[in-house]
């Protein structure tokens, strides 16, 4: 009986999945279940392992010589290819009094009862719901909430003021696009678009890569519209 075992070797049908013994010096068989024909080379190769997911990956840039970085979604950190710095990409949230300056492709929250002073800070994204002064560069959005007080310099890749916002600002705000839904009084320069949605009230002047006004808006001002430092109106 043993010997019998020995002799033998499970194979499974690649047709109906059907699994029976076979001699091993077997070259081919039928199943026993669907009458294919089929090959036991066939029937013993192993089935192929399952491929491990795809990691998913965004871009940064190193702070320091601005190389572009593939880095995996979930790091928090990384280290240049180019110039071997470190590069941060931890979200932080700002809870009570804080004086410390950022360098993270990460997102920066200043939460309501948050303080966050004598900052000179670099982020990707930045919301500003609590006190903030300093200066503030995010590499995409900058979003103001009606309960935020900023004073300092801010330069943002997408300014975003929503609805319920009132906003004032003296000096000249350098945005790479806005998309305005609430009061903003302030003088505009945009490398892209600005925004103004139907419920958006702007006092100030624009100078914009374009302009979209939507019914409703409330605009009170100039614009210039094309590229930085053109004349075209």
């Amino acid at each position: 009986m043993e010997a019998s075992k020995q002799s033998t070797v499970q194979v499974t049908c690649p047709k109906c999945g059907h699994t029976q013994p076979e001699p091993r010096s077997a070259y081919s068989t039928i199943c026993k279940q669907c009458q294919e024909h089929f090959r036991l080379k066939e029937a013993r190769q192993p089935a192929p392992k399952p491929q491990k997911p795809a990691i998913e990956q965004r871009q940064v840039r190193c702070f320091q010589c601005g190389t572009e970085l593939e880095v995996p979604v979930a790091a928090t950190s990384t280290m240049c290819k180019r110039c071997s710095s470190y590069v941060d990409l931890t979200d932080y949230h700002i809870t009570s009094t804080t004086s410390k300056n950022f360098r993270t492709y990460g997102r920066l929250v200043v939460e309501e009862k948050g303080y966050l002073l004598n900052t000179d800070s670099r982020v990707r994204e930045a919301v500003i719901k609590g006190r903030f002064i300093g200066k503030l560069v995010t590499e995409t959005n900058l979003e103001i909430y009606p309960t935020a007080n900023i004073k300092g310099t801010l330069q943002a890749g997408r300014l975003v003021v929503p609805l319920g916002v009132v906003f004032h600002w003296k000096e000249a705000l350098r945005v790479g696009a806005a998309e305005i839904g609430g009061e903003l009084v302030a003088n505009l320069l945009s490398a892209g678009t600005v925004l103004l949605k139907s419920t958006a009230r702007f006092f100030g002047d624009v100078q914009a890569g374009g302009l979209v006004v939507e019914s409703g808006a409330v605009f009170v001002g100039g614009a210039r519209i094309g590229r930085l430092g053109s004349q075209a109106e």
